[in-house]
């Protein structure tokens, strides 16, 4: 057990405890083994309890960097994990990392700290108002205004971090830190585990409606996590096709006969087609933003623990709260037994030709142009059965879900709520903290990597052993196929990119870079095989199109403005490349 700052069980036996050690102990109490942060002048005295504790500071290099480590900890976890940050500049460089794991769902405190009380309210320098920003990133936001609080307020933070998934923020000004307190009393952090479903009339007349459908199409989210094994028993009672959230793939993919892959501008046709042919959408704890790929409310049933999330991202028939493993346990007694697979049978053949054509995507026909999905599929092949993968947002994100297989003991984190860049190796580093044992390997695109590359000094510094692949086309690639598909010319997405390799050298990182197709898998290999962190640069074919489910007709007389456009603007053989890579092979 983690030791107590200066705890003591017989009664008028206290020891006055400073706040920082106060609120230390309780978040070793609560189950947080690291934080992540940098130190400085308000949090001082805290890193100083740290020191003291057997919480292990974890000293990164961007507070950014630490907030997305955290979350990525925490997220994988499911425990508590703790970044800090000085007040002002050091807090306000947190804030996207906050975003980013609040709106995953990772149980993360922050201990934001703010100028001493005397100057608070005079525009002191490095002043902020803490408040203003994280209350709309966060499950918890309170100051602690007295040293008697200083117990209670951490305890909160850390129960609503905890069982309501998202960030706390403890904010504590720098001389509060040093106040003193008997804290007498044992406030602990309480993480019940309750049952919600559905009323037995709700639940009746859901399986009315479900007995009463043709085609029954199941769409499955974050919201079933712990229950896919409810999910496909019920999927297999209704002979319905499961279709999953890019967040649930981790978890509906592995050993699931149903599953048809996803939907969306990243989903495949399967999953499109299987939605727009159902009498009924079942949706199972998901909160998919896009209203364009849901069909017309008439055939949307909604299921979510959450009551705010019921129709909030497209009209539905009906909304039930509950969590989806006990509603459906609560509901397949009252089904029947479908024996028409028609509509499954059509939807897992549409699968099996989705997955034939990623795997064509993949297939190299020139040495001297590596695909993208070359490099995932290959990743797919070598990468460990237990392996840990983070992609940045973009196209890196695109072929990790595309192309690189949940079994079950493999884990999975995107950027896909909040959509930002450099996510992936951050991420990765909570991860490999955490789990040192496994195998952690972070998909960076270029653009990604340059934005945050001082954190790979950390990995060094930390021993963190992350396998980094950078996919590196020298530009904004996702950004550069949305402006080409909206037939626009491609504008400032152009990078200027060092090499990759021997600048992970330099750091103390082994580095290897790879340019034409036949050095790709043994190159992998050796990266793979590396002791400590290694990087791999691959340069891949820049003007790869992340092609959508189902080409339409605008999209195609998009593409072909942006081509009339270049030829114009001198860059013909620009045109002559997208058209050879992407449509001609």
């Amino acid at each position: 057990m983690p030791r107590r700052a200066a705890r003591h069980t017989n009664p008028g036996d206290f020891m006055a405890s400073t706040v920082a050690e106060i609120i230390v102990d309780t978040l070793c109490q609560a189950g947080a083994r690291r934080c992540w942060g940098i130190v400085g002048d308000t949090i001082n005295h805290f890193t100083d309890a740290v020191r003291k504790s057997d919480l292990r500071w974890v000293h990164v290099r961007h507070e950014e960097a630490g907030a997305l480590a955290a979350g990525g900890e925490g997220y994988l976890t499911g425990e508590l994990a703790v970044c800090a940050g000085t007040c002002g500049p050091g807090s306000l460089h947190f804030v996207n990392g906050i975003f980013e794991s609040h709106r995953n769902g990772a149980p993360v405190v922050l201990i934001a700290s703010d100028v001493a009380r005397a100057e608070a309210g005079l525009r002191f320098p490095q002043e902020v108002d803490q408040r203003k920003i994280y209350e709309q990133a966060s499950v918890f936001c309170e100051y602690v205004s007295h040293p008697d609080q200083a117990r209670r307020i951490t305890t909160l933070a850390a129960q609503a971090a905890l069982t309501r998934g998202g960030v706390a923020v403890v904010i504590v000004n720098g001389d509060m830190f040093t106040e003193t307190t008997d804290d007498r009393l044992e406030w602990r952090v309480h993480r019940p585990s309750s049952v919600l479903r559905p009323s037995d009339d709700e639940l009746d007349a859901l399986a009315r409606d479900l007995d009463s459908a043709a085609r029954v199409t199941i769409y499955a989210g974050i919201g079933a996590r712990g229950a896919a094994a409810r999910v496909v028993q019920l999927a297999g009672l209704l002979k319905a096709p499961i279709v999953h959230t890019s967040r649930a793939k981790e978890f509906i993919e592995p050993n699931n006969p149903f599953n048809i892959g996803m939907t969306g501008i990243l989903g495949n046709r399967a999953g499109v087609e299987a939605i727009d042919a159902a009498d009924i959408m079942l949706c199972l704890g998901t909160d998919f933003a896009w209203t364009q790929f849901y069909p017309d409310a008439r055939y949307v049933i909604q299921i979510d623990s959450d009551p705010t999330h019921l129709g909030r991202r497209a009209p539905i028939r009906t909304g039930l709260v509950g969590d989806v493993g006990a509603t459906i346990e609560a509901l397949l007694p009252r089904l029947k037994t479908r024996s028409d697979s028609a509509h499954l049978d059509r939807s897992l053949k549409r699968w099996a030709a989705d997955r034939e054509g990623y795997a064509k995507l993949a297939c190299a026909h020139d040495d001297a142009l590596i695909h993208p999905q070359t490099v995932a599929q290959t990743l797919d092949t070598l990468a460990a059965d237990d392996a840990i993968f983070t992609a940045d947002g973009g196209s890196p994100m695109v072929w990790l879900l595309r192309h690189v297989t949940a079994n079950g003991r493999r884990s999975f984190l995107t950027s896909l709520l909040h959509g930002t860049m450099a996510n992936a190796y951050p991420q990765a580093m909570g991860m490999a903290a955490a789990f040192p044992g496994r195998q952690v390997i972070a998909m960076c695109g270029d653009g990604g990597m340059t934005m945050l590359m001082g954190d790979l000094l950390t990995l060094v510094q930390e021993k963190l052993p992350i396998k980094l692949l950078v996919f590196n086309n020298g530009s904004l690639g996702f950004v550069e196929m949305e402006q080409r598909v909206e037939g626009l010319i491609d504008s400032f997405t152009e990078l200027k990119n060092p090499d990759f390799a021997k600048l992970a050298e330099v750091c103390g990182i082994s580095g290897w870079r790879v340019d034409t197709g036949p050095e790709l898998e043994p190159a992998m290999r050796r990266w793979l095989a590396a002791e400590g962190p290694a990087l791999l640069d691959v340069h891949v074919n820049r003007v790869e199109l992340v092609m959508p489910p189902k080409v339409e007709i605008g999209q195609v007389a998009s593409t072909a403005l942006f081509g009339v456009r270049a030829v114009l603007d001198g860059r013909s053989r620009e045109v002559v490349q997208l058209l050879r890579d992407n449509f001609l092979r």
